[in-house]
């Protein structure tokens, strides 16, 4: 008998391996930050035996949700700006606030809201672009968060940066700081075509490429970002992209809802890693990716949530559910995404697409003990026939039970124990009184 530090049992157990496999009665061993063994619980006694045995009765197991967009920081200016357009929601309100606001602690503060929101909701692994992600990896780092946190770079000036060359370098020393660490993974965050130039990009891809790490922009999310890179580079964003020679296995590009079909065999091609934010897109009017066809070619597609300025919350249950049955109208397929292939996107697609896949995403020895255990002894989970269909069309964030990350148990019960979160709701309401006494009057002046 091999002695294991955890075993997490379940009713049933979904490893997301790659299979349509349930495990009746299963069980997950781990054994430091690694799962040692996945099989029926008769299996895994067998095997190991631990002191710390979590109880599996009335719970579904699967590998933890994976965020494969978002700007974490964001969650700060939940409800900020509201129905607009992209272009004003942007240019007239998010920008100028984040002018008005980033700072270290501001940053510190809304990530651990945000990743204590995540936690909560079953997300063990997230994927952001945004500004003082040296300050946000601390916090994620300290709540037990598996994070890939890209350094932003832009040409314009910021209230962190005077252009792309101090982005960066900023970069750079957060690569070096973070590289080889169990939970934080870094990256190069180049915005998007239109917001970087040719020698930016080029720049970005040549530092990834030299510490071996990923890239994360945003392409092709409305109609008008694409106009604007045609009428200043002669071609679509994609096109543009791969024309320069910056499309790649190591780069998620966000969003993809204006792409073509000549554009989806070359993200195919290339192997880009894509993240669909349905909700984000559909609150601000970007348009529907034409995501059936994007997997029906072959590219790696996860969810994201996008910011929660824009969404508004962290829910990658939430995205699942919209997603699979939005693309069954607009396909006019009620088989399109089906639930075993969504529950795929927010697991181990989702993990292959931001770069991630060797680590987690499955249930699998050898793999990081990214796990979670779903409650499904709820009226709107019973009775319980197919558990992917209860899974992508039925469960909610709230029935989150447990989390594990790393193998560090970090939510029980539902509640959050990597932090205060009293103390975090605290900070949150007190930034909220703060910055609605300032917007407000900026809007009425």
């Amino acid at each position: 008998m091999e002695r294991v530090d955890l075993i997490v049992r379940g009713d049933s157990v979904i490893p997301m391996e790659g299979s349509h496999s349930v495990i009746p009665d299963g069980a997950v061993a781990v054994k430091g930050s690694k799962i040692a063994g996945v099989g029926t619980y008769g299996e895994i006694s067998k095997k190991f035996e631990s002191d710390n045995v979590i109880a599996g009765e009335g719970r579904v197991v699967l590998p933890g949700l994976i965020n494969a967009h978002t700007h974490a920081a964001m969650v700060y200016m939940r409800g900020l700006a509201d129905d607009l357009p992209l272009k004003v929601w942007l240019e007239e309100h998010i920008w100028p606030a984040e002018n008005r606001w980033l700072a270290p602690e501001f940053i510190a503060d809304a990530v651990e809201l945000a990743v204590a929101e995540m936690l909560k909701a079953g997300i063990t692994t997230y994927n952001d672009m945004y500004f003082y992600e040296i300050v946000g990896a601390d916090v994620a780092k300290r709540l037990g968060m598996r994070a890939v946190l890209g350094v932003g770079v832009i040409d314009m000036p910021t209230k962190t940066t005077a252009g792309a060359d101090e982005c960066l370098e900023r970069a750079e020393r957060f690569i070096k700081k973070w590289r080889g660490d169990e939970l934080i993974t870094p990256a190069v965050a180049p915005h998007s075509s239109y917001s970087c130039s040719p020698d930016t990009l080029s720049k970005s891809k040549a530092l990834a490429e030299k510490y071996g790490v990923h890239l994360h922009t945003h392409l092709c999310e409305t109609e008008g970002e694409v106009e604007e890179v045609k009428k200043k580079h002669g071609k679509t964003p994609v096109i543009f992209l791969d024309e320069e020679g910056f499309l790649g296995e190591n780069v998620l590009a966000a969003h993809c809802v204006w792409v073509t079909e000549e554009e989806i065999e070359i993200l195919a091609r290339r192997k880009v890693g894509v993240a669909h934010c349905v909700e984000s897109n559909l609150k601000l009017a970007s348009g529907i990716a034409p995501l059936v066809e994007m997997l029906d070619a072959g590219v790696k597609v996860g969810f994201g949530t996008d910011g929660a300025a824009s969404n508004n919350d962290l829910n990658i249950m939430s995205e699942m559910s919209t997603a699979a049955k939005l693309h069954k109208a607009v396909t006019r397929d009620p088989t399109a995404l089906n639930a075993h292939d969504a529950l795929q996107m927010a697991t181990r697609w989702g993990a292959e697409a931001i770069g991630m896949g060797a680590l987690t995403g499955s249930l699998e020895e050898g793999k990081a003990a990214d796990i979670i255990s779903i409650d499904i002894e709820k009226p709107h989970l019973s009775p319980q026939y197919n558990i992917f269909s209860h899974m992508v069309y039925a469960a909610r964030a709230s029935d989150v039970d447990t989390v594990v990350v790393n193998g560090r148990v970090v939510v029980s019960g539902g509640k959050l124990l990597s932090a205060d979160e009293d103390e975090i709701l605290l900070k949150a309401r007190k930034w909220g009184e703060k910055i609605r006494a300032v917007e407000q009057g900026q809007a009425a002046s």
